[in-house]
């Protein structure tokens, strides 16, 4: 699943175009790595979110393409 997907998924992020345009300015790391919007993520990966206020590190548990509302939660951890 793409990464821009999966924030939008998660509920992390709340459009894909946000997500997408925060990969563009290099706000979101894969594993210590600058992810792209295409980029794939993997069960396991470690997603990192910089943020005005600091950092926000998450491992993904679940890359299911449909997601309820209820069980956003479900699909990562935080770290």
């Amino acid at each position: 699943m793409r990464i821009d997907k999966f924030l939008k998924n998660s509920r992390i992020i709340k459009r894909r175009t946000l997500a997408k345009e925060a990969c563009e300015k290099h706000r979101i790391l894969l594993n210590d790595r600058i992810a792209k919007p295409g980029t794939e993520v993997n069960v396991g990966d470690i997603i990192t979110l910089k943020f005005a206020a600091g950092e926000k590190r998450i491992k993904v548990l679940d890359v299911s393409e449909h997601v309820s509302k209820a069980s956003s939660l479900d699909i990562y951890e935080e770290l």
